[in-house]
């Protein structure tokens, strides 16, 4: 038997969570506000988690979104997130081609009138200065040795300065799953850190459209 993958469970999830909600919003006397939604949805995975209904793999998901219903209410706008992840994951976990895909989300970023750098060396703390312009840099390393032939091989790190929803909406534009920014891992000053893996295989939920 296949062990489940991240992307396979938490698809599942937000597929299961979406079926529930519509079936609820199938009865008559439902009352279908955002607040009514959002408690439904809580409610359901607290149950879901109590029943160990999905992987493990998404069982901190499930704890954060539980928490974020609880305190947030509508605010936490669970119905709202499930489709953001249904609609991104279903797009890019057939993409067989992340090398090609990236490559050509670069070309996007570079129309975009981004500076992007592949053939720079980044192995220890660098400073870019790009006179205020968004930028994203790969090291020349991974650029030239983790893609081959449209095939991304090995996981590659993006280092990127600029406006996240644009990543975001490129990346998911490109069926390509990006890894939430992170400055601390991040080399280059200013930049926060972004890894792309191979097939797409996340190991956690990715960057999502807002």
């Amino acid at each position: 038997m296949t062990e489940q993958t991240y992307n396979q469970a938490i698809l599942a999830l937000a597929q299961a969570g979406l079926a529930a909600l519509a079936q609820r919003e199938s009865s008559s006397n439902a009352i279908n506000t955002p607040a009514a939604e959002s408690h439904f949805l809580c409610s359901w995975m607290v149950q879901a988690l109590k029943e160990r209904r999905f992987s493990k793999l998404v069982a901190e998901d499930l704890n954060n979104w539980i928490r974020d219903g609880r305190s947030m209410g509508a605010g936490a706008q669970l119905p709202n997130l499930l489709s953001r992840i249904e609609q991104q994951y279903l797009a890019a976990i057939d993409n067989s081609d992340i090398g090609a895909s990236l490559q050509a989300m670069l070309n996007s970023l570079d129309e975009e009138q981004w500076l992007v750098i592949v053939d720079c060396e980044v192995t220890t703390k660098l400073k870019l200065d790009s006179d205020g312009r968004n930028s994203l840099i790969i090291s020349v390393e991974q650029y030239e040795q983790h893609i081959s032939q449209g095939q991304l091989l090995k996981p590659v790190t993006l280092y990127v300065r600029g406006d996240e929803q644009l990543l975001a909406q490129l990346a998911a534009e490109h069926q390509l799953l990006l890894s939430p920014g992170n400055k601390k891992a991040s080399l280059i000053k200013h930049h926060k850190a972004y890894k792309l893996y191979p097939n797409n295989q996340q190991p956690s939920l990715a960057l999502l459209v807002a």
